[in-house]
């Protein structure tokens, strides 16, 4: 059977059961308990059909490898944070406040289910074009999986110190000035952690675009392909998600503005101005 078919119907198995939790329980983040799940089983589908097939593999096998990777940190990371305890995304009960009940619901539906969902299997389907070329592995993909591993290690720092951070705010008793992290890899970019984790799945966009050049494509349908759509749309989610999270930090921060002029939003870079750190 054609994997992407597969896909497309554990997707829809998935969408569907999303859907219905998010009824039943009144809690519409059962997609963010799945993110870091049915991306490494997307791309396990198309590593196994290329073994199966006897085809060359290596490639697919070291994508389906580094998802997990990424998967189980984001796994960990999300339940340290309670994320499986029934706790909803605060940032969902701010919205459903700002909409009539029918309006969330619609959000709900188009938004939370159906486009989140349609985007982890977008994000995955590099996997399809190195099933499609099946070429030997090159330097450039090792270049490439190595840089995937460096950015999840940076993503794995990043929260680390984050959590640190919320870790010492707690036991001072709830205040730790100016309030948020600004030190470490939060000196030279206000998300550290979501600038890594977007710039892991433009690695893995990558490993599928090697083995489509590798196949004898060229800059059109190789280097740029069509699935580069999934890494571009995570990274427009990404931009829009941190607008309105960075909203809701500055109105409770005072000090979040002076920390937004001097800071790059996502991009690690040289700060413009000293930032407070009362918290080092």
């Amino acid at each position: 059977m054609d994997p992407l078919l597969i896909v497309i119907g554990i997707a829809a198995a998935v969408s569907l059961f999303c859907w219905v939790a998010s009824i039943i329980t009144k809690d519409t983040s059962w997609v963010d308990r799945l993110w870091s799940v049915v991306p490494a089983v997307y791309v396990w589908v198309f590593a196994i059909a290329a073994l199966v097939a006897g085809e060359e593999a290596t490639r697919l096998v070291v994508m389906a490898v580094l998802v997990t990777a990424w998967g189980a940190r984001l796994t960990f990371n999300f339940a340290r944070k309670g994320g499986y305890t029934g706790m909803e995304d605060y940032r969902w009960a701010i919205l459903r406040a700002r909409m009539t009940p029918a309006q969330f619901q619609l959000f709900n539906v188009f938004f939370i289910v159906l486009y989140q969902n349609a985007l982890l299997v977008l994000i995955s389907l590099p996997a399809l074009i190195a099933w499609q070329n099946p070429t030997p592995f090159t330097g450039w993909d090792a270049a490439f999986a190595v840089l995937f591993a460096l950015f999840l290690v940076g993503e794995f720092v990043a929260d680390q110190q984050q959590w640190d951070f919320h870790k010492a705010k707690q036991a001072a008793g709830g205040t730790l000035e100016p309030g948020f992290l600004t030190t470490g890899l939060w000196r030279y970019s206000r998300h550290p952690n979501f600038f890594f984790e977007q710039a892991q799945w433009w690695a893995f966009y990558a490993l599928g675009a090697t083995a489509a050049v590798a196949a004898g494509a060229g800059v059109w349908g190789g280097v740029i392909n069509w699935t580069v759509i999934g890494a571009a749309l995570l990274t427009v989610l990404f931009i829009g998600s941190t607008v309105f999270t960075e909203s809701i930090s500055a109105s409770k921060y005072p000090a979040y503005a002076q920390y937004q002029r001097a800071t790059s939003m996502l991009v690690p870079l040289p700060p413009r101005q000293r930032p407070a750190e009362a918290n080092a």
